[in-house]
């Protein structure tokens, strides 16, 4: 893949081509008429060398890819468990989710900068900052990024990330991290449903029944604790941010369709840069009305607000640009991978109670957001594989019979006399 060429979408897990194996040329055949069979051995030699060379050359490319793959999701899955886990950890000091959102969000000015370090690095043909910025502005349109502009396609999706990361942190409040963690893997179903309506994408019966297993796992999930209101309100929040995610997923396809590294990176830097101009006035709101305020600046825990906001920023950035180096299907495993690490946390920490009906849950949500991930021609595939098993189990009846077939006769032969002196 080649990294110029590559288009993604900011905070999105898509489902991804699955590992395939590069077709291995066959051997080329001499222009010249047919010669003997010792002068075509040595020609038919040198090819098979060249497959088998360019299929050992192959073999190591998708190693390689799925060895970062797997450096990838350990990335994501620490990123997210530990921000995560963080966050909790902070609220017990800092009650004030959303001066919280807000100072993280404005980490994500540094997607550009970051990105721009990484061109100047790797690129061969280096660019000034503004050639690069211009470059990706066309993203925008042909005037670029206009005050019209910013208004209409990039104001939206700032009030949609401000609000996802709101919620998700407010439910960590009310509810345990492996409720929050698993309930918002449901985000994918609802990217499914959403797409299926506005963008009218290809209708699966399998996605049907994991969206399905997603909402019956809500149901489930909101049933283990008993309908508490605490439970209730933490669980409706959550399902809340990950509405909120699927949507701003959807309306970017929808609006702006799909971005290169350097869009997604100028993109996510202007999300940053609306929520320092636009969003600032709310906390300072909020702690002024005393409903997230602190006695002093000394109080608050800089530690704490500074590492989730890393964290944050990390998962973010392998997230939207990992499929650099890997396959986007084992990025998107990271997030799911991170239940276990947060039930194994709260376990140890917490009160949790594991009882029968939360774990079903979980297995079904997680069930679910695995099957988000099949590729749309998975059933194709399937059969294909079918269809290559079946034949391969007729021809060896076949040739267990040809053995069978050829036993006797060559017994027949030993056991006959010769009478030849």
């Amino acid at each position: 893949m080649k990294k110029h060429s590559a288009r993604v979408a900011p905070l999105s897990a898509c489902n991804s081509p699955v590992l395939t194996l590069t077709k291995v040329e066959g051997e080329e055949r001499p222009r010249d008429s047919p010669g003997p069979a010792e002068a075509q051995a040595p020609a038919g030699a040198e090819a098979g060398g060249r497959g088998s060379r360019r299929c050992w050359t192959c073999s190591r490319a998708q190693l390689k890819k799925v060895f970062w793959g797997v450096a990838v999701v350990l990335c994501v899955c620490a990123s997210w468990a530990g921000s995560t886990q963080l966050a909790k950890q902070t609220f017990r000091k800092f009650d004030a989710p959303f001066t919280l959102t807000w100072f993280a969000t404005n980490w994500n000015f540094l997607f550009f900068p970051l990105y721009y370090a990484g061109h100047v690095c790797k690129s061969a043909e280096k660019q000034s900052v503004k050639q690069r910025y211009r470059e990706c502005c066309r993203f925008f349109g042909d005037n670029g990024l206009t005050l019209k502009v910013f208004f209409t396609k990039a104001a939206p999706f700032g009030v949609l990330w401000t609000l996802t990361n709101y919620l998700y942190l407010h439910a960590i409040k009310k509810i345990n991290t492996t409720d929050v963690s698993v309930l918002f893997c449901c985000n994918k179903a609802f990217v499914f449903l959403l797409s299926w309506i506005v963008l009218r994408d290809r209708f699966m019966g399998v996605r049907i029944v994991a969206a399905i297993l997603a909402i019956a796992g809500i149901v489930m999930m909101t049933y283990a604790d008993g309908f508490h209101s605490h439970s209730v309100i933490g669980i409706a929040l959550v399902v809340g941010s990950a509405s909120m995610s699927a949507l701003y997923k959807v309306l970017f396809k929808l609006l702006l369709g799909s971005a290169k590294f350097g869009e997604a990176a100028l993109f996510l830097s202007i999300l940053g840069v609306f929520n320092i101009l636009f969003i600032t006035c709310i906390p300072v709101i909020l702690y002024f009305t005393k409903v997230e305020y602190w006695s002093s600046f000394a109080d608050i825990p800089w530690g704490n607000l500074c590492g989730f906001s890393v964290l944050l920023l990390t998962f973010n950035i392998v997230l939207n640009f990992g499929i650099a180096v890997t396959y986007p299907t084992l990025m998107s495993l990271g997030i799911v991978l991170s239940v276990p690490v947060n039930a194994v946390v709260d376990h140890y920490t917490s009160q949790i109670v594991f009882n029968g009906v939360r774990v079903i849950a979980i297995i079904i949500i997680g069930l679910g957001f695995l099957l988000l991930l099949l590729p749309e021609e998975w059933d194709v595939w399937l059969i294909k594989l079918l269809t290559r098993l079946k034949v391969r189990k007729k021809e060896e009846a076949v040739e267990g019979g040809a053995d069978l077939g050829s036993g006797p006769q060559s017994k027949n032969r030993r056991g006959r006399p010769s009478f030849a002196r």
